[in-house]
C-alpha cells in the first residue's frame, strides 16, 4: 500500500449518539484510518458527554468549526422527556445541531444520494434536488401561550428609540392557543448569501420560495433581503447560464414536482424542514441524503441528514446484527475530506475522497446493500447484507482502486 495520505489542518471530529456511533467507528477503521494520516479535533457529542459538560462541549465543537473551517458530525439525540428519563439527564438539553447552526449562522443543504437502480417516485426527476434550509427563527424559536379563556391577544414592539407598536392578534370568545415568531435581517441576509454562494461551488442555480401575498412583512422581508444580496452574484451568475427564480411556496411545490431536478431549492425554516424530508424520500431514503451547514463566511459542517437509527441500536445491545445504511455517514466523511484538500491544496485527500464514493457506487450498482434499499432497487438483483459487510463490500472496492 502506498504511504498514507498526509494532512495539514485537522478536521473538527462530532462523534454522537447510539447506531450511527457505532458506524462512525466502523467507518474510520475500515475506510478511512488504512489511507489517511487522519487530524482530527475531537468532540464527544453523545448525549452523556453532553449532559456531564452542561453541553458545553456542544458550543465548543461550533466555536472549533469557525476556527478550523471544516467539520464532520456524527447523528446525536435530541432529548425528549422518554430520552430524559432513560440517560438520567440534567435537563433536556436542545438540539445539537440547532445550536450549531445557531453559533455558525449557517444554511442547511440536504441533497440525495442518487444511483441507476433506484428510479425517483417522480418520474420526472432525472437530477438531485438539493434543499436549501434557514437554520434560524420561525416556529423553531417561537414562543406560545395557551388562552384558556375569553381575552384579547396583542403582538407589542417597543424599540429601544421610543417607538411603540402594536396589533390586535385575535379577540379570544373562548379557550385557544397563540404562537409568535421572528426572524433577523441579520440572519435573512446569510441565509441568502450561503445560499448564492454555494450555488456557485456547485454551478447550481437557486429556486426560493415564501408565501409574502399572505405574509405581507413577515415572508415578504425574506423576498426584499434576497434580491438585494442577489445583485452581489448577478453577474456571476450571467456568466455561468445560471437562474436565480422566484415564486410562492405553493407554486415552487407544483413547479418541483414537474420539474427534472438539478438546481437548489431555498425554503424557510420549516418548509425546508419539510421538504427536506419529502425530497429524501421520493428519491430513495433518507439514510441516502448528504448535509451541510454553510456559514455564509465558508465554514462547512458535514453531517448525515437521518437521526441515530434508535431500532438497530437496541438490537445490537443485544448482540444481533444489523443492516444499517451506513452510506450518509460515510458521505460525511468524503465531503469533509475533499473540502479539507480543497482549502488546504491537498489534491490526494480529495481524490481519496472521490475514490471512497466511487467505491460505495459500485457496491451498490453490484446490488450489495443494506435491507432499507432492496425493495427499493430495479433492473438488478439485490443481496441483503450486515451494515459489518456492506462496508466490508465497500472496503475491497476501495482497495482496488488506493493500490
Amino acid at each position: 500500500m502506498k504511504e498514507k495520505i498526509q494532512m495539514t489542518t485537522p478536521l473538527v471530529e462530532m462523534d454522537g449518539d447510539e447506531m450511527t456511533r457505532i458506524l462512525w467507528k466502523m467507518i474510520k477503521d475500515e475506510l478511512i484510518l488504512p489511507y489517511v494520516d487522519l487530524k482530527t479535533e475531537y468532540y464527544d457529542l453523545g448525549l452523556p458527554r453532553r449532559d456531564e459538560t452542561r453541553d458545553q462541549i456542544t458550543i465548543d465543537s461550533a466555536e472549533a468549526t469557525k476556527r478550523l473551517g471544516v467539520a464532520v458530525k456524527c447523528a446525536t439525540i435530541t432529548p425528549n422527556h422518554q430520552r430524559m428519563d432513560e440517560y438520567k439527564l440534567h435537563e433536556m438539553w436542545k438540539s445539537p445541531n440547532g445550536t450549531i447552526r445557531s453559533i455558525l449562522d449557517g444554511t442547511v443543504f440536504r441533497t440525495p444520494i442518487t444511483i441507476p437502480s433506484i428510479k425517483p417516485a417522480v418520474k420526472s426527476w432525472e437530477k438531485p434536488i438539493t434543499i436549501a434550509r434557514h437554520a434560524y427563527g420561525d416556529v423553531y424559536k417561537s414562543v406560545e401561550i395557551r388562552a384558556k379563556g375569553p381575552g384579547v391577544a396583542k403582538l407589542i414592539f417597543d424599540g429601544e428609540g421610543g417607538e411603540h407598536e402594536e396589533v390586535v392578534v385575535h379577540n379570544f370568545k373562548g379557550a385557544g392557543v397563540l404562537q409568535a415568531m421572528h426572524n433577523t435581517d441579520k440572519s435573512i441576509r446569510s441565509f441568502a448569501h450561503s445560499c448564492f454562494k454555494f450555488a456557485l461551488d456547485t454551478n447550481q442555480s437557486v429556486w426560493f420560495s415564501t408565501k409574502d401575498t399572505i405574509s405581507k412583512k413577515y415572508d415578504a422581508q425574506f423576498k426584499i433581503i434576497f434580491y438585494e444580496v442577489f445583485e452581489e452574484y448577478k453577474q456571476e451568475f450571467e456568466k455561468r447560464g445560471l437562474e436565480f427564480f422566484y415564486t410562492l411556496i405553493d407554486d415552487a411545490v407544483a413547479r418541483v414536482i414537474r420539474s427534472n431536478g438539478g438546481y437548489i431549492w431555498a425554503c424557510k425554516n420549516y418548509d425546508g424542514d419539510v421538504m427536506s424530508d419529502m425530497v429524501s424520500t421520493a428519491f430513495g431514503s433518507l439514510a441516502m441524503m448528504t448535509s451541510v451547514l454553510v456559514s455564509p463566511d465558508g465554514k462547512y459542517e458535514y453531517e448525515a441528514a437521518h437521526g441515530t437509527v434508535t431500532r438497530h441500536y437496541y438490537k445490537y445491545l443485544k448482540g444481533e446484527e444489523t443492516s444499517t445504511n451506513p452510506m450518509a455517514t460515510i458521505f460525511a466523511w468524503t465531503g469533509a475530506l475533499r473540502k479539507r484538500g480543497e482549502l488546504d491544496s491537498l489534491p490526494r485527500l480529495s481524490a481519496f475522497a472521490d475514490a471512497l464514493e466511487a467505491a460505495c457506487f459500485d457496491t451498490l450498482n453490484a446490488g450489495i446493500c443494506t435491507k432499507d434499499l432492496v425493495n427499493l432497487m430495479e433492473g438488478i438483483t439485490p443481496t441483503a447484507v450486515t451494515s459489518a459487510g456492506f462496508i466490508a463490500a465497500i472496503r475491497e472496492r476501495l482497495e482496488a482502486k488506493m493500490s
